[in-house]
């Protein structure tokens, strides 16, 4: 007669019992945190007015309450009847890519030269670089505005592509500095014995096995450029013409005669972007952003 064998009860079978359970626990808790209040957002925007006021608690959508009203509403410019969000969507856009191109274009040399040049300080001005994140933004907001209009630049996108460039460039060079030093010396080095310039080097070798890093920093500027109310506001709140995303959201949010549905349209048109954006790069972004992280 065979006996029965026991399971022995461990601490780390009993850790395994326990994460097997947590871990999808987890995952449906924080996608419920996260999905939920957009996906309300959207029913709220696809809803017809009246419907929502019968029963603006209902988080599922059908057939017949389909409708595209408040986008239409929001997208069309003002001069037909709507609130002008195309214009927002276009200003936004050109003001978070050329945010984007200049930090690129003044990062990566200076990430470079921490990277590999010998210079006095060259580890110190990393801390440096992020130290300037120590102080709030509403600090130099003044000053710049006082600046800008004494220079013109007040009241124009190109003046908040400059702002936006300044604020980004320190992290976007931390953040490159860390991938930049992963890369082999020994493969720069063949790049010099072969002829080429440390420029070159830099363009031919160094960027090409930088890029998930360098799309991840830029990806890092483009939202921060896209959503940053604070300086839109002081820069362009007497230019209707050229405001942002964020600005036209606060315009809705602050006028008593704009639906709901209206509103929460407009929520969707300035999150949709960026949430296509990040999905669509999701595996550039995470591996730029975690590649190199030992050697910080």
């Amino acid at each position: 007669m065979t006996t029965p064998v026991r399971t022995r009860l461990t601490s780390d079978s009993i850790q395994r019992a326990v994460l097997k359970i947590a871990r999808p626990m987890t995952i449906v808790v924080l996608l419920i945190v996260c999905l939920l209040p957009f996906w309300y957002m959207f029913v709220l925007s696809m809803r017809p007015i009246e419907q929502l006021l019968r029963d603006p608690s209902r988080l599922w959508l059908t057939f017949d309450e389909l409708s595209l009203t408040s986008y239409l509403k929001v997208l069309l410019p003002t001069s037909e009847g709507g609130q002008g969000f195309g214009t927002f969507i276009a200003n936004s856009g050109f003001v978070a890519a050329g945010s984007v191109l200049l930090a690129l274009a003044l990062a990566i040399p200076g990430a470079y030269a921490i990277a590999r040049l010998p210079f006095f300080g060259r580890r110190q001005i990393s801390v440096l670089f992020l130290a300037a994140y120590l102080f709030p933004s509403i600090i130099i907001a003044i000053p710049l505005f006082a600046v800008f209009t004494r220079i013109g630049l007040r009241g124009s996108l190109v003046g908040l592509i400059l702002v936006y460039a300044a604020q980004t460039i320190p992290v976007a060079i931390y953040m490159l500095r860390n991938y930049l030093e992963s890369v082999p010396v020994s493969v720069e080095e063949a790049g010099l014995m072969d002829g080429l310039t440390r420029f070159g080097v830099m363009r031919r070798i160094s960027l090409r096995l930088s890029l998930p890093s360098i799309i991840a920093t830029g990806l890092f500027v483009f939202m921060i450029a896209w959503n940053e109310f604070l300086f839109a506001l002081l820069f362009l709140v007497d230019r209707p013409a050229q405001w942002t995303v964020s600005l036209g959201l606060s315009r809705l949010s602050g006028a008593v005669e704009v639906p709901a549905t209206v509103l929460m349209a407009g929520s969707v048109v300035l999150t949709l972007p960026i949430v296509i954006l990040f999905f669509a790069t999701e595996r550039l972004l995470t591996g730029g952003l975690t590649a190199g992280a030992e050697k910080g």
